[in-house]
């Protein structure tokens, strides 16, 4: 079982707090009800046989993310729990960075591996996630990882969710291939925050891992 399988009731109960810090003026979590949607079998999406043949990578945390098709190059930090139990979020600053939840599988392992970045960084204008909303099926990813290799993923869908019904099994639960969620804000403001929740499902292509960090998986 995973760190992430372990930590399933409390995550359950919180993950609609999780991507509340991607507000319009980087405000602290706030407490929404949530609900829960069953998870897909075997996954998230329609697989391409390349993804569904991609064997499972040796753990290794992220340090870097690439999506051609949206112009995403960020470095990637890690994330926990802050001292109230709620996950943290990226720092708001000008250079804002992506995010791995260093709970969930690293990318490449077997399960749901989740990064996270904001929309928008407060007065600092546009988030690294400002167009995740843009992408669509078989779009590449590529995570640059620590022992130096590059994790290639597809995406196999996009969904916009209410924050009040975050999808939460079909966000972490378990899955059996390795899988990536890149979860931002998104839908039309309220107040200083978003409603909704932006998130891309992606699976691991077969042969992704490369041992030149700088390379990506392509255009789409």
């Amino acid at each position: 079982m995973s760190p992430l399988s372990r930590r399933a009731p409390a995550l359950a109960a919180l993950a609609v707090l999780l991507f509340t810090g991607c507000t319009a003026h980087g405000t602290d979590p706030a407490a929404a009800p949530g609900a829960t949607a069953p998870a897909a079998a075997g996954g998230s999406g329609s697989p391409s046989p390349a993804a569904r043949a991609a064997r499972p990578l040796a753990r290794s945390a992220p340090v870097g993310l690439r999506i051609p098709a949206i112009g995403v190059d960020t470095p990637v930090m890690r994330l926990g729990l802050a001292a109230d139990g709620t996950v943290q979020v990226p720092p708001v600053e000008r250079h804002d960075r992506a995010g791995w939840y260093e709970h969930s599988p690293t990318p490449g392992q077997t399960g749901p591996s989740v990064i996270l970045a904001h929309v928008t960084v407060g007065r600092y204008g546009d988030g690294v996630f400002r167009r995740l909303d843009r992408l669509h099926q078989g779009d590449r990813i590529a995570v640059r990882l620590e022992n130096g290799t590059t994790a290639g993923f597809a995406v196999t869908r996009v969904r916009t969710v209410d924050k009040a019904r975050f999808p939460t099994e079909e966000v972490y639960g378990n899955v059996n291939r390795p899988e990536l969620r890149l979860i931002t804000c998104g839908g039309p403001r309220t107040g200083d925050g978003y409603r909704d929740n932006v998130i891309v499902f992606a699976a691991l292509s077969a042969g992704s891992a490369s041992g030149d960090a700088s390379s990506t998986a392509g255009e789409r």
